[in-house]
This record gives C-alpha cells, structure tokens and sequence, in this order.
C-alpha cells in the first residue's frame, strides 16, 4: 500500500504539515536536474522565536558538511538566514494557536545541487524590493537571488507557502 503522503501534490500540502515528498523539487528548477542523480533531504522545525535563524543556519552547516558539500556553506547560511527571517517577519500569522505556528527549513540534494524550501503559514507572496538606501532592510530576497542558481515560491493548501532556493556545488 504506498503512503498518501507520496502521492500528494505540492499544492494539496499545507505549511502545518509540508515535508519534502520523496523525489520533490521544485517545478521552476527541474530543467537543472540530472537524470539519475542521487537524492539526500534534511527538515528542520524552526519555533517563531528569533534566535530560530541561529539554529537554522547551524542545520544548515551540519546537513552540508554530512553531504560533503561544504563549499555551499557560506551562501547556503546566508540564504537561509534570509529566508528563515523573511518567514519569521511576514509568514507567520499573529493570533493563530502558537503550538501550530512553525516554520519547516528542509534541504533537497539532488547531485551537485541543493534547494533551501521554507515553508511558512502566511499566503503573502514573496516581492523583490528596492528600499530607498537609508531603509534598513528589505534586500533579503536581493542576496537570495544573487547568491542562488534560481529561487520562487509555490503556495501550499489550504494554507501556507513554500520559498525555496537552489544553489550548485
């Protein structure tokens, strides 16, 4: 009997419950894949407390030392504490039940590549913004793209998004 939660689609997941399905990538980055390259995921829970991005960056650095893709390390620590802030600002949902409210970081290897996804509860879309230059803030998703092959979000149901980031070894 095969498990439902391998036959779901990306979109028939909510951010309460999303981890990577076996064989998940996202959509916008398939044309990058290998055939027959070797898979590897990691997920993390990350509490809405700030200190959550520390942890988040150190999963980060343990999970590619483990693959033994530490070249990744600085810009994947950059992307995830980017990412994981961005989630922890603007995905959570003010007022929700607090033991529901979590932020899931999961790296994807696939070969030479690895995805960062984060999902979050809240359905706003991620934006690139130009902040005036004495702003403090707001070129988060700048880095992402930058230091990323390629990056995008995909809603998740009923509630809920997934934000992810690729890079390449």
């Amino acid at each position: 009997m095969q498990s439902t939660n391998l036959v779901r689609s990306q979109n028939q997941w909510s951010a309460l419950d999303w981890w990577p399905p076996i064989g998940w990538w996202p959509d916008p980055a398939r044309d990058l894949l290998q055939p027959g390259s070797a898979a590897a995921s990691a997920t993390f829970v990350l509490l809405p407390r700030a200190e959550s991005v520390h942890s988040a960056r150190s999963f980060a650095a343990g999970t590619l030392t483990g693959w033994r893709m530490g070249e990744l390390q600085d810009g994947m620590e950059l992307i995830v504490s980017e990412l994981a802030t961005n989630a922890l600002r603007h995905g959570l949902m003010l007022g929700a039940t607090p033991s529901r409210e979590v932020i899931r970081l999961s790296l994807i290897r696939r070969g030479a590549l690895v995805t960062c996804a984060i999902t979050d509860p809240g359905a706003k879309a991620p934006v690139l913004r130009d902040p005036s230059p004495f702003e403090p803030g707001g070129l988060g998703l700048h880095i992402v793209e930058s230091l990323s092959v390629c990056w995008g979000w995909c809603p998740l149901a009923p509630r809920g998004k997934a934000v992810w980031a690729v890079l390449s070894a």
